[in-house]
């Protein structure tokens, strides 16, 4: 079990956190820093709901241990599935007799997740959880629109799991005029908290609904290197933003930078027999980086896929 701690606690004495909880989104934990102790899975199912393509003729195969199957065919021929630049993964894990359900990433855009949803046939109502890898528009632009049409159906005491206050900051991407940039939008809080969904930041390894683990912030040992291909603000402004008084330094407060995606996380399963299974989402940090803090938070070294 994960201890939380009281968001308000964690920034005591931090002017900006104190604006924006004025601002009325309180519903923020932060996951304890305590050890985890990483469960150990029987099966592992993963439904991709949103990717940038898909083969409407693929056929059903098996690469070392892992089956992979097309979607279903549509009952109506009008609708297909739809393809984004993005990702939203449902993730289903099996322990025993005990099943638990995670969504990863919300895709660009809600109409194509909700399509796609209805397509799959995946129940949202299952849900346990429901985690964001990191801070891009293309992992989160569906999310409002998912909870606009599923919150009724899901927990009420459902969690969203985020990488860490970076996550919520601000970014933009350079337009090739000097000093110029075009808006790539804002994961709201407030939006969240009117659809009573608690946030819980992980900035450390954290054991999610009992089946998942989160790697943490991801140590970067690798030859790899971030490509900052966005810019973030490090600022809050009228509840919307980041509070970036506790990682970021001073001279960068309110500031557009280079994106280094501090609190980027992947999400990881522990599967008997056969080992982790890494998922990086975009892995701007590296996917060596990210198995490497995978291995090191759960002590297996064994990587199935």
């Amino acid at each position: 079990m994960v201890q939380t701690l009281r968001r308000r606690d964690f920034l005591k004495g931090s002017a900006a956190f104190v604006g924006a909880a004025a601002a009325g989104f309180t519903c923020v934990e932060v996951a304890g820093a305590a050890p985890v102790e990483v469960p150990v899975v029987d099966k592992l199912t993963m439904w991709v709901l949103i990717d940038s393509s898909h083969d409407l003729f693929f056929r059903p195969t098996e690469v070392n241990g892992v089956s992979v199957r097309p979607a279903p065919r549509p009952k109506d021929f009008r609708q297909i599935l739809h393809n984004q630049w993005g990702l939203s993964l449902f993730l289903q894990s099996v322990r025993a007799n005990e099943t638990r359900s995670t969504m990863l990433d919300f895709g660009y855009s809600p109409e194509a997740l909700l399509n796609n949803i209805d397509i799959t046939g995946v129940d949202p109502g299952r849900l346990d959880a429901l985690i964001v890898s990191h801070g891009h528009y293309d992992h989160f632009g569906g999310l409002l629109g998912f909870l606009n049409r599923y919150r009724p159906a899901l927990p009420a005491d459902i969690k969203l799991y985020a990488g860490g206050e970076d996550n919520f900051c601000h970014r933009v991407q350079a337009t090739g005029t000097q000093g110029q940039f075009t808006d790539f939008g804002v994961l709201d809080r407030r939006e969240l908290a009117s659809q009573k969904v608690t946030t819980v930041l992980c900035e450390t390894p954290t054991v999610i609904a009992g089946h998942v683990f989160t790697t943490g912030k991801i140590k970067r040992t690798s030859v790899e290197r971030v490509l900052p291909n966005t810019l973030v603000e490090f600022a809050m402004k009228d509840g919307l933003g980041c509070d970036a008084s506790h990682y970021a330094p001073a001279e960068l407060q309110g500031k557009i930078v280079p994106d280094e995606h501090l609190h980027e996380h992947a999400t990881c399963f522990h599967l008997t027999d056969r080992g982790l299974v890494v998922i990086s989402s975009c892995g701007h940090v590296g996917i060596v980086n990210s198995v490497r803090q995978a291995q090191e938070v759960s002590g297996v070294q064994k990587v199935h896929a």
